[in-house]
């Protein structure tokens, strides 16, 4: 299957960032890190500058990266600054190591250096997958000894030229398949508890917070992960619940509300 990224504008439901694997953009000023952000999402979020260090803070956007799911992409302010706030905007750059899922390493036609090195190896230390993306491989090629010490150490590796998109879709394969386990196989919410083919009834009050005309995140979760799994879905309101369970044939698997209309959905659901 083909990746490809989506917007979570203001017309879709956006994840919680806490949902998102949050996905850190490193390197040295200048080699591309805000480039390459723009070039992924498709929109101007990072400012692009021959001057190095235009970043100053980390940059965040959210966006859908498919098949994987919610993702949250950090571009990071240069890791060699320099100066009194240069140290500052690098010990911002270092708090984003706590909360990186899955480290973009970005190299510059420099070459490797020991700011790469020092990145790598924390980041090894912390167990957090690390792509490392060459850029601007149209100016120099990366060494073939850098190269096969990667190859060796079986980490990820990509070529790109992010002002024309080259390697992009490579590295979008990258972070998918360098995506951590638990948000590749994220625990089913019901499907333990529905089996496949079998109804789950969703009752879904009206939540005043919700905009007109939409659900609230984790009512659209609760839905895709029954249908995820196979089963079926009855969707009603709370003052609704008794006569449609009168009107089914057998008792649904299960029957799912939240705490605002706990005591009600209990009172009129049958104890078998």
């Amino acid at each position: 299957m083909r990746p490809e990224t989506r917007d979570a504008g203001p017309g879709g439901l956006a994840a919680p960032k806490g949902f998102r694997l949050h996905i850190g953009l490193f390197g040295r000023r200048n080699v591309g890190k805000s480039s390459l952000l723009n070039a992924l999402t498709r929109q101007d979020v990072s400012i692009v500058s021959d001057i190095a260090g235009t970043t100053t803070d980390p940059v965040e956007k959210p966006m859908e990266l498919l098949p994987l799911g919610p993702v949250l992409f950090i571009d990071t302010a240069g890791i060699d600054d320099v100066g009194a706030l240069g140290e500052m905007r690098v010990a911002r750059t270092k708090q984003i190591f706590d909360r990186t899922d899955l480290a973009v390493i970005i190299v510059s036609p420099d070459g490797w250096s020991e700011f790469e090195e020092e990145l790598l190896h924390e980041f090894k230390t912390r167990e957090t997958p690390t792509i490392i993306v060459f850029n601007k491989v149209d100016v120099e090629e990366p060494p073939i000894p850098l190269l096969d010490r990667f190859k060796a150490a079986k980490t990820p590796v990509v070529r790109t030229v992010a002002v024309t998109g080259e390697g992009l879709l490579d590295l979008r394969e990258a972070l998918i398949r360098s995506a951590p386990e638990d948000f590749i196989n994220a625990p089913s919410i019901l499907g333990d508890l529905v089996p496949a083919g079998e109804l789950a009834v969703l009752v879904v009050p009206i939540d005043l917070e919700a905009p007109k005309g939409r659900l609230i995140l984790p009512q659209v979760n609760a839905i895709r992960d029954v249908l995820d799994n196979d089963a079926y879905c009855m969707i009603v309101k709370e003052r609704e619940l008794r006569d449609a369970l009168d009107r089914l044939n057998r008792p649904p698997s299960i029957v799912v509300t939240d705490s605002q209309a706990f005591l009600k959905v209990a009172g009129d659901t049958p104890n078998d």
